[in-house]
């Protein structure tokens, strides 16, 4: 009986971590950087446009300059039965990572 209790502990502390904890651990460490930025890109867009739901959403790269980056997105909207993309640009200090500016401009295509 005693030994029983005993493998019954050890199997019990084999599998005390969870899988999904092991598996969340590794995929936070391959999160992409502009992540971030798209979170924020998808609040301000719905801002605009509240009436409007967001049913695509593109990362289209990343622009450095002297002392900032600028993340680029574009996001598809569709709003009653007109559908639009919006471009998205986030300005920021590469430093601090402070917004500078957004700029959000309307296309068709």
């Amino acid at each position: 009986m005693r030994k029983t209790f005993i493998a019954l502990g050890i199997f019990i502390i084999a599998n005390s971590t969870p899988i999904h904890t092991l598996n969340s651990a590794h995929a936070q460490q391959d999160v992409p950087t502009y992540v971030k930025w798209g979170k924020l890109a998808l609040i301000e867009t719905h801002s605009k446009y509240p009436n409007a739901k967001i049913i695509d959403y593109l990362h289209q790269g990343r622009e450095s300059k002297k002392d900032t980056t600028i993340e680029k997105f574009k996001l598809w909207l569709k709003e009653g039965n007109r559908e639009f993309g919006v471009f998205v640009k986030i300005e920021f200090t590469t430093d601090t990572e402070k917004v500078v500016k957004i700029e959000l401009q309307e296309t068709s295509k």
